[in-house]
């Protein structure tokens, strides 16, 4: 990255997103929205560990996958597409990752993905066998487009996930929630869209193998706000383009000692906490079912940076380290540290 330029390097950080000139949608037309409480990550009966993301968010969903097939049980993406698909190239990621002008060339990521759990960088790919995949793309998000996505449900279904595709949605580049306050097919910050559709249900379905109702009424839980800082391979969190804080989501039984799951939720580019504040983590749905569900929610928070402007995550190598997918990535550690603490 660092013989790229600068404008080439911006342009990188502004895929699957736009600048969002407008200022970000407040939350505060959503009932359910917690305060968050500053303390630190507890440790709790986590009984599985599962990934979803939106945009990078997916992207890096998928790379903790892929990576930690072992500890993750599953995983749900919006608008992303495959494993490793940069291949720690900023223009394959422009063009063939968002725009399909280029190829995704995907057996290649297939044969990088076997090569790598051979060498012992990234789990066994015997692990992906039967693991639940969620899929979303919206028939209006011309961000990432649906041969991309087509990719992603390929590639796990080639490592024997067991897939659900959802493409029947107008949605634009997003992540579609009840509590979205974009219309469904425009693509606009804070990228939280309402189809009118709960596609956290479906979900959660599918990674759970079944789910209960929302809550419907005030949350019974804590949003805690947590130092990154704790956490970072680093020590600091803003030299990984990360922000300094974190949130997670603990429910009332979770931290009376009963069994949870626990759900690493990825926000997009311009979807972070510098950005838009708690917006994502008040509207995505997922507090709402962590409460009827025994589930804990965390929030990792990437952050702007002079290689990041955009607030995205590490999934073309922004970094400069060429180990962004696979064991001992930064971001990838930092947030694997983060679920350890949890008891992942």
């Amino acid at each position: 990255m660092r013989h790229l330029t600068r404008a080439v390097v911006a342009a990188a950080a502004l895929l699957l997103t736009t600048l969002a000139a407008a200022p970000p949608a407040a939350a505060a037309g959503n009932p359910y929205t917690k305060t968050p409480v500053s303390g630190s990550l507890g440790s709790y009966r986590v009984s599985g560990v599962y990934v979803a993301g939106v945009s990078s968010g997916g992207y890096m969903a998928t790379q903790l996958q892929v990576a930690y097939s072992s500890r993750i049980a599953g995983t749900a993406v919006f608008a992303a597409g495959p494993y490793y698909c940069a291949q720690n190239n900023v223009l394959q990621a422009l063009n063939g990752c968002g725009d399909n002008a280029w190829p995704t060339y995907l057996s290649s990521l297939e044969s990088y993905t076997r090569l790598w759990a051979s060498y012992g960088w990234i789990d066994p790919v015997r692990n992906l066998s039967g693991k639940p995949v969620y899929i979303y793309h919206g028939g209006n998000d011309g961000a990432v487009k649906k041969s991309v996505n087509d990719d992603l449900a390929t590639y796990f279904r080639d490592f024997g996930a067991s897939v659900r595709y959802d493409t029947g949605s107008a949605a634009g580049h997003a992540w579609v929630t009840p509590y979205g306050t974009v219309g469904c097919s425009a693509t606009a910050s804070p990228y939280l869209n309402d189809c009118g559709t709960d596609p956290e249900r479906d979900l959660l379905g599918k990674l759970f193998g079944g789910v209960a109702g929302p809550n419907t009424g005030p949350l019974g839980g804590t949003l805690v706000k947590f130092s990154q800082n704790a956490y970072a391979v680093n020590g600091y969190a803003p030299g990984l383009s990360m922000d300094p804080s974190g949130l997670a989501y603990v429910p009332a039984a979770c931290a009376a000692g009963q069994s949870c799951r626990l759900l690493v939720a990825l926000h997009g580019c311009v979807q972070g906490y510098g950005a838009i504040g708690t917006t994502f983590v008040d509207r995505a749905n997922l507090n709402q079912y962590a409460d009827t569900n025994n589930m804990i929610v965390l929030y990792p928070q990437a952050a702007a940076s002079g290689v990041n402007p955009n607030g995205c995550w590490d999934w073309w190598g922004y970094l400069g380290a060429t180990n962004y997918p696979i064991k001992g990535g930064a971001q990838i550690e930092t947030i694997m540290n983060m679920v350890r603490q949890l008891g992942g």
